[in-house]
């Protein structure tokens, strides 16, 4: 596969299993409108990716898209020492023909905040209005915005492109692949408590081998004999979302919340709501997503040398990668 064909197929992934659906096609026509309406100076700063690839964070970051990929080196982080990493393996005889990460880097890591409205439409999704749901977002997605500002974005992206690698991020249609599927697996199966919900997680090889490395998924809200009630699941939208999340979920009837991680302060608002939270994972959940993109990349011919946190699982008849 050539760099731009895998690229073209995260994007068209996650498009197809975009919770927003229609929503997705009028924001990307109003982005052709709005770059229409600029100036030349205006275009001469604008992201081109942003008019067909609606995921800020997933972006070819180095390469011009025409190079021939056999073997790629994929983790969760690709930074500066998995860089140095593939190079050594290179040196050692490994073939390597890009660099994939999960987290983004660059100019991606540097728009992370723009793929933080969808969770507006998850939340309308479970029945909080998308008046409030985006009222809610509007001060978070600023203060990510802000934050993200000081970092050095381009330091992985600069070691990359001196040692001559090839390198992507794929972040949101990942975190959508794995939202869906969780959800999916969910509507499938039966349960009544939180502890049904967390065995019902155990019952994926990712799950199952981070909780061997103690990162498996844990109940912080709540406890395993309270009833799950309706389900809410925080796989995608870039980054922890508002505080105030949690009383707009409660008041649309949501009782479990399963996201990758929490802060103190989200768990203390979950709890005070009364919403039980299970922290399946973050290595353990971004792999499920990375796994369910990397299955269709090894059904075109593609191989995967997996490394930083990533644990490999195929689901095309072989299982994990050590």
């Amino acid at each position: 596969m050539k760099l731009k064909d895998i690229y073209k197929l995260a994007i068209n992934l996650g498009k197809n299993y975009d919770p927003r659906g229609e929503e997705l096609q009028i924001l990307l026509d109003k982005e052709q409108v709005d770059f229409e309406k600029m100036s030349e100076e205006e275009r001469r700063y604008h992201d081109p990716e942003s008019l067909h690839n609606p995921y800020s964070d997933t972006r070819i970051l180095v390469g011009t898209g025409d190079e021939e990929i056999t073997t790629i080196m994929a983790g969760i982080d690709i930074e500066t020492p998995e860089v140095l990493l593939a190079d050594r393996l290179r040196q050692k005889g490994h073939r390597i023909d890009l660099l994939l990460a999960h987290h983004p880097e660059g100019i991606a890591q540097a728009a992370l905040h723009d793929v933080m409205h969808i969770q507006a439409d998850m939340m309308e999704i479970v029945g909080v209005p998308i008046n409030i749901a985006e009222g809610v977002m509007a001060s978070r997605i600023s203060e990510v915005e802000r934050g993200m500002m000081p970092r050095n974005h381009q330091r992985a992206v600069d070691a990359a492109r001196l040692l001559d690698f090839p390198f992507i991020c794929v972040h949101s249609p990942a975190d959508i692949l794995v939202n869906n599927f969780l959800q999916d697996l969910l509507d499938k199966s039966s349960y009544r408590t939180v502890d049904d919900i967390v065995n019902i997680l155990l019952t994926l090889p990712e799950y199952q081998k981070a909780s061997q490395l103690k990162a498996g998924p844990r109940i912080v809200s709540g406890n395993k004999n309270r009833r799950a009630g309706k389900i809410f699941i925080k796989m995608s939208g870039g980054t922890a979302g508002s505080e105030k999340t949690y009383e707009k979920l409660a008041d649309a009837g949501v009782g479990t919340y399963i996201c990758m991680h929490i802060t103190d302060k989200h768990r203390q608002a979950a709890r005070e709501n009364n919403i039980n939270v299970i922290v399946a994972g973050h290595m353990a959940s971004d792999s499920l997503g990375m796994n369910l993109f990397l299955d269709e990349l090894q059904s075109r011919g593609i191989n995967t040398i997996p490394c930083s946190g990533l644990i490999r699982v195929s689901r095309l008849g072989q299982h994990e990668f050590h």
